[in-house]
């Protein structure tokens, strides 16, 4: 919005002291994130912007900062709501109190189920939280042809929404492939938004492959798990958005990248956090906290969480303790802890007050599981050779093994063997326009007995159900199918928690502290069934990614992804 000769009086006048700020932190110390130093003096605030700082000012209203140091407001460069299992009203509420004022979405999980209808209830939802909510446009939709998708975007599907305001450009790259393959409808997207902010998806690509995925304009990747892939991005110009969400920790294997001659071209982001991850560790504050306890130098890690991801995306007005940008603030009571004391957004103390008032943005795809009730016969898996294709689980990572394992067969089925960590594993088609079913085996869940079942299946959204009995992953899908989409566990024939989330199957409409408290009781029946892994469902949703090395499963079966094509059964 363009300001007025008025309001830039005004600015002026409060900036000079000739008039009382409309709002001042007095007494306080500040990070300058451009020198490094805790600088000293009142923060003055007109409006939404920061008019004043090292000096001393008067203003109508008054914060005392003793004891505080004032920091930007943390930007997640790159993070999916939807995986929040809460709606982004409810992400909003969550995490703004915890420093995050400033958020990069894709709602591709949103948009591989409800297509444009999906993006256009983001782009609603966005025009009306607290933090600043920018919505980039789904590229992949469908992720890749290895599966069956709920709906197509293709690159004039794309074009009409890429001047709305929310919409920085385009998102997540992840079909890499079809760039080296030169696929037209891939080249067709990422010519439509030539000059335009366009974010990467970038696994494992190096040398001349990652010289050819940056050649065309892709500017950033939060897929870096080691300081030498980092660093090798790094040296070709490619921000390198360090990730720690509720599977995928990378902060640990990345913090020694983080310096400063790094630090301006990094970020952080969350990518996929549920509100209990969020509730026990945090959200941008606990990826600001481990990295500076991993020994990162304090003032880099806060420059890579504000202005250094303000840049990367082109949001000039923000990021700096400093007059003229956004008074998009966090008051800490300590600073190496990034221990939140308070937090302003646009100029205003944020409480529970800031959240009333916002409009009202109605539920989409309360009917999007189109799956029959299924039957034990339909995850029979016929004995083939001895030695199969296993997906090899890796705790908190996205990446997988592809083991070669022999299987064991009865009575001409091939059968899971819990003794060995030899689960069984089907996506199942939801959308209704197909009953594709793959089926394959896993292991990495290591409970004896029992299933798990999820709709949160990235990025098309099948169910996807993992068990030692057939019996028991029948009882897991059927009550998904009634649930309108969640997480089930089964065990001993009796479903022994859920979590529903009847939006797209992806969300549920409760208040985010109902489902942390849902997923609290769901991980504690989880746990009991023999299950270590920290996040089970979550890990259980990447393994339909056939966008993240090395072997994965789709409804249309077994995916070697080095290789990117289906393992023949």
């Amino acid at each position: 919005m363009a300001i007025s000769r008025d309001d830039l009086k005004t600015r002026i006048g409060q900036a000079l002291g000739e008039a009382k700020a409309d709002l001042v932190i007095k007494n306080t110390r500040f990070l300058n994130v451009v020198t490094g130093e805790i600088a000293e003096g009142d923060i003055a605030v007109c409006g939404e912007v920061i008019v004043g700082t090292y000096e001393s000012y008067d203003g109508v209203e008054e914060i005392d900062g003793r004891g505080l140091t004032v920091v930007p407001g943390f930007i997640d460069t790159h993070l999916h709501c939807e995986s929040t299992c809460v709606t982004p009203q409810e992400f909003d509420r969550c995490v703004l109190p915890r420093g995050t004022t400033t958020a990069i979405c894709d709602p591709h999980e949103i948009c591989n189920v409800l297509g444009e209808q999906g993006l256009r209830y983001f782009l609603d939802s966005a025009g009306g939280t607290v933090l600043d909510l920018f919505v980039q446009l789904s590229s992949c939709v469908p992720a890749t042809e290895l599966e069956t998708s709920g709906a197509r975007l293709e690159a004039p599907d794309l074009i009409r929404h890429m001047d709305h305001p929310r919409v920085l450009g385009l998102a997540e790259f992840m079909n890499f492939p079809g760039v080296f393959h030169k696929v037209d409808g891939v080249l067709d997207k990422l010519a439509a938004f030539d000059g335009r902010h366009i974010d990467g998806h970038a696994p494992l690509v190096s040398g001349k492959e990652l010289n050819a995925y940056l050649s065309c304009g892709i500017r950033n990747c939060h897929e870096t798990t080691s300081a030498a892939e980092a660093m090798e991005k790094l040296r070709k110009g490619m921000q390198v958005l360090i990730r720690d969400g509720s599977v995928s920790k990378d902060v640990h294997a990345l913090a020694e990248v983080i310096g400063p001659e790094t630090s301006p071209f990094l970020g952080f982001c969350t990518d996929d956090r549920n509100p209990l991850d969020i509730a026990e560790e945090g959200h941008m504050d606990h990826l600001i906290r481990s990295a500076i306890r991993l020994g990162a130098p304090v003032a880099h890690v806060y420059r890579a969480a504000t202005w250094s991801a303000a840049r990367g995306f082109r949001l000039y007005d923000r990021g700096l303790v400093a007059p003229g940008h956004r008074a998009d603030l966090v008051l800490l009571d300590d600073l190496e802890e990034c221990a939140v004391n308070r937090v302003i957004r646009n100029g205003r103390l944020v409480g529970p007050h800031s959240f009333g008032g916002r409009p009202a943005v109605t539920p989409v795809g309360l009917d999007s599981v189109k799956l029959e009730p299924v039957a034990e016969e339909d995850f029979a898996v016929p004995a083939g050779g001895s030695v199969q294709s296993v997906i090899g689980l890796e705790p908190g990572k996205i990446l997988t093994e592809h083991r070669r394992i022999e299987v064991p067969a009865v009575g001409g089925r091939m059968v899971a063997d819990p003794s060995r960590d030899l689960l069984k594993i089907c996506v199942l088609a939801r959308h209704g326009s197909n009953r594709n079913i793959g089926r394959g085996f896993v292991q990495g869940f290591g409970f004896p007995e029992g299933a798990l079942a999820s709709s949160v299946g990235h990025d098309s959204h099948n169910i996807c159900v993992v068990g030692a009995s057939d019996a028991d992953m029948r009882i897991a899908v059927n009550r998904l199918i009634e649930l309108q989409g969640g997480f089930v566990a089964v065990r001993e024939g009796k479903v022994v928690g859920e979590l529903a989330l009847p939006l797209a199957g992806l969300m549920s409409l409760e208040p985010f502290e109902t489902v942390e408290a849902k997923l609290r009781s769901l991980r504690a029946a989880v746990r009991a069934m023999g299950c270590p892994l920290a996040e089970p469902f979550l890990q259980l949703a990447f393994l339909p990614l056939p966008v993240i090395p090395h072997l994965k499963i789709t409804d249309r079966g077994m995916v070697d992804v080095d290789r990117f094509e289906l393992i023949a059964a």
